[in-house]
This record gives structure tokens, C-alpha cells and sequence, in this order.
């Protein structure tokens, strides 16, 4: 740190991350453990990517937000994990402003954009259940490419907005940040800025996707639920509902999570069950979702199996 920097420049030029746990074997054990499901992910997204993209029995509106989904847990862990990773055999884990901004900046984008995505497959779901007959034309590829532009621009603007705030914000004090990565929280409380207005953008920007997303999501499910109980056959109910397994599964698990560190009272959880949450939702859910939809998706199934044939038999 260096001493004060007169103006309204920062005198902080670098940040202390505080990590997991200062324990060395558990550092060990932990290293180990991340490294395994940050290989899995990225291994099992991309492979979900590349699956969608050779298979033509995929090459269906669902599929398609269903691999950029994939590429945004893969940039979502990997804005945070390699720095984590390193952080355990480091005895002080340092970053510097501007990478702390960036690094902030890097993962509102992807969780800013993974949220709109996991609307923009509920409102296919929905289509696809409710107004099959008009499928084609409500989810042409135009649609689907204009639903795609507003995820990452979503994303876009939610992550300018983390990365205008961190940038505004001063910090004259403590330079220790009480977590594995750039987190908003912890820098706002180290900040000698007025953070009440500054705080107001980021947080209406993600608060907005989030909900956003989520009035989509709860809407189309509604739609779908009433539209399957109405369902004369047995066999079409499981059927349809079966198409929708998956996507609930991959709500539940990331909304579960950004909702308990988000919206539950700062009073209810202690930092160290924050960063565990944390991890959940940024490292392991990351590496979740190409299982959830490789174990449960008969048609992916499919279409490994007539890959993985295609080569050995080829």
C-alpha cells in the first residue's frame, strides 16, 4: 500500500486476499479438491459446446443457449478459480486494483449473463410446450439470436457497472479483502468513499437481471405446469415434463444459492459460511450443469453415444 496519494486518487494500489483458510494441510486438501471440479468444468462444458456444435440432432434453440450457458460457466469459474488456486500455496495472496476491478468486472458479466440465458431457456420451454404448433416461428434462429444479444448485453452492462463503481471508489485505509476474490461487499466496506450513491448502480443493474430473469422464468413455468395438467395423456405429461428436468434443476441450484448470499439478512451467516456459499454457486455449480443436462437429457445421451461410436468405429 502505498502512503497517502493526495486528490481523489486511491492510495491502495494493491489487495490483500485473505482466502479459504489459513490451515496448511486443509489448504493442501482444498487445492486438490478445486483443481479437480475446475478440470471437470471446464472439460465437461467444453465438451457440451463441442457436442452441440457437431451433432445436427442438437442443432435445435435449446442446444444453442444451452452451449453459450456452457461457455458462461466456463468464464464464470474461471474468473475466480486459477486466482483461488493460487492462493493456496502463496503465503499472501496480492492482486492489484485494476486486476481486482477486472476481476469483479469479468464475473458480474458472466453471472449477469448466465441469469438472462437461463430465462431465454425458459421462455423456449415454454414455447415449445404451450405453443408447439407455432415453435418454428416464435423460436426462429433471428429470435433466438436476439434473445442471445440480450444476455450478454445484460451482462455487458451489469459488469460496467461493478467496474465504473470499484474505479469511483476510494480507499485510503486496510487493503485486506476477507475473501478468495474481488467480492463487492468486502471492497465496499474497506472503501473510505460515500458509498451509498455509488453502491446504487451495481446493485440495480444485478438486482435487475435477477429479477428480470426470474419473473420470466417463474411466468413460464406457470404457463407450463398449467399447460401439462391439462394434458389428457399420462405419457405426454411425463414426456413434456421431462423436457423441462434439466432446466429446473439448473434454476433451483444457481437462484438457491444467489438468493440465500444476496437476499438473507448479512446478520444470518458469518463471513466463512459466505465464502462456502461462495465457492457453491462460482466454482462447483459451474461444473454441475453438463452433468445435470449430460445424466438427464436422453437426446444429449443420444448424441454422445453416436459420436463416441462414430470414432471408434471409424
Amino acid at each position: 500500500m502505498d502512503p497517502g496519494v493526495d486528490g481523489n486518487h486511491t492510495s491502495v494500489t494493491r489487495f490483500i486476499l485473505l482466502g479459504l483458510t489459513h490451515d496448511p494441510v486443509l489448504r493442501v486438501v482444498l487445492f486438490v479438491i478445486i483443481l479437480c471440479i475446475y478440470l471437470v468444468t471446464v472439460f465437461g462444458n467444453l465438451s457440451t459446446i463441442i457436442l452441440i456444435r457437431i451433432s445436427s440432432q442438437l442443432h435445435r434453440p435449446m442446444y444453442f443457449f444451452l452451449s453459450h450457458l456452457a461457455f458462461a460457466d466456463i468464464g464464470y469459474s474461471s474468473s475466480v478459480t486459477p486466482n483461488m488456486l493460487v492462493n493456496f500455496f502463496v503465503e499472501r495472496n496480492t492482486i492489484s486494483y485494476l486486476g481486482c476491478g477486472l476481476q469483479l468486472g469479468v464475473a458480474a458479466f458472466f453471472g449477469g449473463t448466465e441469469c438472462l440465458l437461463l430465462a431465454a431457456m425458459a421462455y423456449d420451454r415454454f414455447v415449445a410446450i404451450c405453443n408447439p404448433l407455432l415453435y418454428s416461428a416464435k423460436m426462429s434462429t433471428q429470435v433466438c439470436a436476439q434473445l442471445l444479444l440480450v444476455a450478454y448485453m445484460g451482462g455487458l452492462v451489469e459488469s460496467c457497472s461493478f467496474i465504473i463503481c470499484v474505479f469511483s471508489l476510494v480507499f485510503c485505509g486496510p487493503n485486506v479483502v476477507n475473501h478468495f476474490f474481488c467480492d463487492f461487499a468486502p471492497l465496499l466496506e474497506l472503501s473510505c468513499s460515500d458509498i451509498s450513491i455509488l453502491a446504487v448502480l451495481p446493485t440495480l443493474s444485478a438486482s435487475s437481471n435477477i429479477v428480470v430473469s426470474v419473473i420470466v422464468i417463474a411466468v413460464s413455468y406457470i404457463y407450463i405446469l398449467i399447460t401439462i395438467m391439462r394434458m389428457h395423456s399420462t405419457e405426454g405429461r411425463r414426456k413434456a415434463f421431462s423436457t423441462c428436468t434439466s432446466h429446473l434443476t439448473a434454476v433451483t441450484l444457481f437462484y438457491g444459492t444467489v438468493i440465500f448470499i444476496y437476499v438473507m439478512p448479512k446478520s444470518s451467516f458469518s463471513t466463512d459460511q459466505n465464502k462456502v456459499v461462495s465457492v457453491f454457486y462460482m466454482v462447483v455449480i459451474p461444473m454441475l450443469n453438463p452433468l445435470i443436462y449430460s445424466l438427464r437429457n436422453t437426446e444429449i445421451k443420444g448424441a454422445l453415444k453416436r459420436q463416441l461410436g462414430r470414432k471408434i468405429f471409424s
